[in-house]
């Protein structure tokens, strides 16, 4: 009989633990089965609705059931370098794009096809350093700082250049931030350039929240370092389409190599993306009135609340950068250490299970973002709310700031609500 008990794992997949994300969603999941209120802030997943133009394209190619070319639909992918050329303002082709089941897998095979050290600046997405361990690659992270709004600069990305005994590096280079909320101006993003070039470093931009940017600014790395850098997007964030598992990669012509080495990976692994999701998708990548209004009227609803929950944290002490992009936060609860202590909490991890426990407020503590243990730092998702009724509400009354947090956010105010109670415990 075989030995169930010692299943001979690799030992990477020892050592690794599933997504934080994840994991925090299926227990919100579970006490909510159970009866208790739980304020869903836990996982990143969009609010709104995919656009009614773009589902009713997905009923229209429902029929096609043939595999579709590795590096994705032509149409598609003329449709996403088009898509880059108006709203990024970089010179594009379709050559240059490649079509993967979620930019998360296409990230993934990208540290899986290049034989680099991997930098990361802390605070980062939970998977990135989790897919560098599956793959044995070296990770040097970059110090970032609350007060500059955890964005690396050039001398820290130096710093940890210099760590690096490759030659050539990987940097993943996500913005607007998950998780702080943050982005990068042109003048920060040029201010890199330097670094990048002389310490070969090829970047994924990781641009999946650009379209969500809340003033609608969004700038690429690409447009100033167009030789080394991949743009990484898809459906999930803007589209909310997260379950359609469609994601977007966009090479420079420098970097052609390494598209096709990736390819060589995706061909062995998940062949091609959904047939009917491609073609869908040249409907949400085309022009159009429709979603260029839902894209608009998100980024103003998005604005509208993350101004709120930054406020409203501010105002218990629990400080964080303002949110511009996305919909996240990044909380730290520093200012409560010692009461914190106190009660036996000392990390996080545990931060983050009392306010669960007595707050029914879901969040995910830092250290899987790359933060210490003991950093008293958290990341929010500010989406439980009814996106599909905000965006109703904003086509008939366009000054958000005249409605009700209270009448058209209940969980969004009941969960400050209930955090503002559990701080008053405190002091």
């Amino acid at each position: 009989m075989i030995k169930t008990t010692q299943i001979p794992l690799l030992k990477q997949l020892k050592a690794s633990k599933p997504s934080a994300t994840l994991a925090i969603n299926e227990r919100s999941a579970q006490l909510i089965s159970e009866g208790k209120k739980v304020y869903r802030f836990g996982f990143g997943q969009s609010p709104f609705p995919v656009p009614e133009v773009i589902v009713d394209a997905l009923r229209k190619n429902a029929h096609h059931k043939d595999y579709l070319p590795g590096y994705g639909l032509p149409a598609l992918r003329t449709a996403v370098a088009e898509h880059a050329q108006r709203t990024l303002g970089i010179s594009a082709d379709a050559e240059q794009v490649m079509i993967g089941p979620g930019s998360k897998e296409l990230i993934y095979q990208t540290q899986m096809a290049l034989n680099a050290d991997l930098l990361l600046p802390s605070p980062s997405w939970v998977s990135y350093e989790p897919q560098a361990n599956l793959v044995n690659k070296k990770i040097h992270w970059i110090d970032t700082k609350e007060t500059n709004g955890w964005r690396i600069t050039a001398e820290s990305l130096q710093a940890a250049c210099n760590k690096s005994e490759t030659e050539y590096k990987i940097l993943i280079l996500n913005y607007p931030n998950n998780p702080s909320g943050t982005t990068y101006t042109e003048e920060m993003l040029q201010s890199l350039v330097n670094v990048l070039r002389t310490n070969n470093v090829i970047v994924i931009a990781d641009e999946i929240y650009g379209e969500v940017h809340h003033e609608g600014k969004h700038v690429t790395l690409s447009k100033f370092y167009p030789e080394g850098t991949i743009v990484s997007a898809g459906l999930s964030k803007w589209a909310g389409a997260g379950g359609w598992r469609l994601g977007t990669f966009i090479f420079p012509k420098e970097l052609d190599g390494l598209k096709k080495g990736i390819r060589v990976i995706g061909s062995e692994t998940f062949s091609t993306v959904s047939a009917p999701i491609q073609y869908a998708a040249v409907t949400a990548f085309s022009p159009s009135q429709e979603i260029t209004d839902y894209i608009s009227n998100s980024r103003k609803v998005l604005k509208w609340i993350g101004n709120y929950m930054h406020q409203s944290l501010a105002e218990m002490n629990i400080h964080c950068p303002k949110p511009e992009g996305g919909f996240y936060l990044f909380p730290n609860f520093e200012h409560y250490r010692t009461q914190l202590n106190k009660k036996g909490i000392n990390t996080s991890a545990e931060l983050c299970k009392e306010l669960l426990e007595n707050t029914g407020v879901a969040v995910l503590p830092g250290s899987p973002f790359g933060r210490p243990e003991t950093e008293f730092t958290a990341r929010l998702a500010y989406v439980d709310f009814d996106g599909s009724q905000l965006l109703q509400v904003i086509a008939e009354n366009e000054n958000l700031d005249e409605l009700s947090i209270d009448e058209h956010c209940p969980n969004i105010a009941g969960a400050m609500k209930e955090l503002g109670r559990w701080v008053n415990t405190l002091t």
